[in-house]
């Protein structure tokens, strides 16, 4: 595509003298720009992907893909023969009967408001985001018939709890006796401290066994709600009909349309910041042309020594072509370097960085996780590359093609 003589004088453009210093000086800010930008659009559109992964992974994996609620105050009663039908319905994994409702903590001075969820033993055990997660404490204490607990750990260090000791759970409705209404409230241990990485599910979530649950929130043999598994979450709305088909007295909510306002908010803002970060390579681009024309406008001479020993429009257009395209080309596989090395170890670097300032650059009670995340989508690197890759040659023709309309005998005329 490129003769051995027409590389030879676009690398040597490369390298301008010192009387070409102002173009130097643009050739490098174009390379450096479309450096930084590459790297900045991997490095956004990974930490976005990782955002969304894992807020998808803990919200999926904490609450379900599916959640079947009752409509009325008493709840569902001879659940048990319900659940083994619902886990026959197509596409449904797992069918998990529990009690989820608020009640106030309380516990050294301290009290907050909770969602507490009721479950028995063997499905909490299969609950991998929370089984997985015990920090402190064994989930086999965690057992059927006794007023144990389960709590997230911003929530043991926000009330100052540790395994083996007691907090007091009151629930908004109380009992009514003959003196009015009194408040229901029991004492439960603290067997286990779990943390899933999510501010909202390790500060505002506790599990109690099902059968303390349904005593607590006055449920006798009945549940208000069941956790449903699917076999491929992004086809969760084919199952959801069936089940609001097949089961109109109950509500089914999926988690796209539960959380269709978040999913929609990160798609919008990780559009947005592609065509901003998008624009930083485009402006980049455009200094290749202004480096162009100066480097054509100083070596008018030499094209026209070049064009009367022979060589042809085509070649000179492909001399500074070339010239253009190494700015661009040698920026972006520096930038896709630097982008994909940082978003790869992000986590890393902001731990270090952190040491070295101070600084909590991760605030969990702002971006809901514990950990920065990052997710590398090879298709996306791959469309970053080829976009700056575009825009680099795009602005490299015009100031190709003005240098081969160059009249050799006009401009050797005007030196």
């Amino acid at each position: 595509m490129f003769s051995k003589f027409e590389r030879l004088i676009a690398f040597r453009y490369l390298r301008p003298s010192k009387k070409e210093g102002a173009v130097s000086a643009i050739a490098f800010l174009s390379f450096f720009g479309i450096l930084l930008g590459v790297a900045a659009l991997i490095i956004v559109m990974s930490v976005m992907n990782g955002f969304r992964a894992e807020l998808m992974k803990s919200i999926l994996g904490f609450n379900g893909h599916i959640g079947i609620s009752s409509k009325n105050a008493r709840g569902i009663s001879d659940y048990g023969p319900l659940t083994d039908r619902i886990r026959t319905v197509g596409g449904i994994v797992s069918a998990t009967p529990l009690i989820q409702r608020q009640a106030m903590i309380s516990a050294n001075g301290v009290a907050a408001g909770v969602i507490v969820h009721g479950i028995s033993y063997a499905e909490l055990k299969a609950k991998k985001i929370v089984a997985d997660k015990i920090r402190t404490g064994n989930i086999k204490a965690f057992t059927d018939g006794t007023p144990t607990v389960l709590i997230g750990k911003r929530l043991a260090e926000q009330f100052g709890l540790y395994v083996g000791q007691r907090l007091t759970l009151t629930s908004p409705e109380g009992n009514s006796t003959a003196f009015g209404s009194i408040p229901r409230m029991r004492t439960f241990r603290v067997v286990g401290v779990f943390e899933v990485g999510m501010k909202d599910y390790d500060g505002g979530v506790v599990f109690i066994p099902l059968d303390q649950a349904q005593s607590f929130f006055n449920y006798p043999d009945a549940i208000n709600a069941f956790e449903v598994f699917v076999s491929d979450p992004r086809q969760v709305r084919d199952t959801t009909r069936l089940l609001q088909l097949h089961y109109p007295s109950l509500r089914v909510l999926d988690w796209q349309e539960a959380n269709n306002q978040f999913v929609n908010s990160l798609k919008v803002e990780r559009n947005v910041m592609f065509i901003i970060l998008t624009l930083i390579i485009l402006v980049a681009a455009l200094n290749i042309i202004s480096s162009l024309i100066m480097l054509v406008k100083d070596k008018t001479q030499d094209i026209a020594i070049l064009r009367t020993m022979g060589a042809t429009r085509h070649s000179i257009m492909k001399i500074f072509f070339l010239t253009g395209s190494m700015i661009g080309v040698m920026g972006t596989i520096a930038g896709a370097t630097l982008g994909l090395s940082f978003a790869l170890n992000i986590e890393v670097i902001r731990q270090w960085i952190e040491s070295m300032t101070g600084a909590n650059l991760f605030n969990a009670e702002v971006y809901f996780l514990s950990q920065l995340p990052a997710k590398v989508d090879s298709f996306e690197v791959f469309l970053v590359i080829v976009i700056a890759l575009i825009l680099v040659f795009l602005s490299s023709i015009a100031p190709a093609w003005h240098a081969s309309r160059l009249d050799p005998v006009e401009s050797l005329r005007n030196e």
